[in-house]
């Protein structure tokens, strides 16, 4: 089946798009992932700048990601990447990191991307034109690594 992309600011999301994505966030980043403590609302979600991309297929919510824009840093940022256990191998994870990469250039041109990600996918954003920027630390018991991607 086809999928449907979506990038949206929060003044394009409905209240069902919010809760889907929030609920898919939840259910990977809390409880898969078995982190009680962490605190997904942060203030960022509806944030005029912020982008969501969404992916579906039929009405189910089948990959996420959230952009923001520069901080203080310089860098965008992706942040929040999920893709569902059941559709984790289709490839969808690389389409949706190639159009997040994407949305930051066409929302923020020449800027360095920056993620947070799992140190265990570290060679999945590798392949992605991410480089890892310094030590792994670790954050609600797994650990990350902090990696950048400097524009084309």
């Amino acid at each position: 089946m086809t999928l449907t992309w979506q990038l949206a600011t929060p003044a394009d999301l409905t209240a069902r798009h919010l809760h889907d994505a929030l609920l898919l966030r939840h259910l990977v980043f809390v409880e898969e992932q078995d982190c009680p403590g962490w605190r997904d609302i942060d203030g960022h979600d509806l944030a005029e700048d912020t982008r969501h991309l969404l992916a579906w297929r039929d009405d189910a919510l089948v990959a996420y990601a959230r952009l923001l824009p520069p901080g203080c840093d310089g860098c965008t940022v992706i942040g929040r990447i999920v893709v569902p256990e059941a559709e984790r191998g289709t490839g969808i994870g690389h389409e949706l990191v190639n159009r997040a990469v994407a949305g930051c250039a066409a929302a923020w041109p020449g800027t360095t991307v920056r993620i947070e990600a799992q140190d265990r996918l570290r060679g999945f954003y590798v392949g992605h034109g991410f480089e890892p920027t310094g030590d792994v630390y670790v954050e609600d018991e797994i650990p990350h690594v902090r990696m950048l991607r400097t524009p084309a």
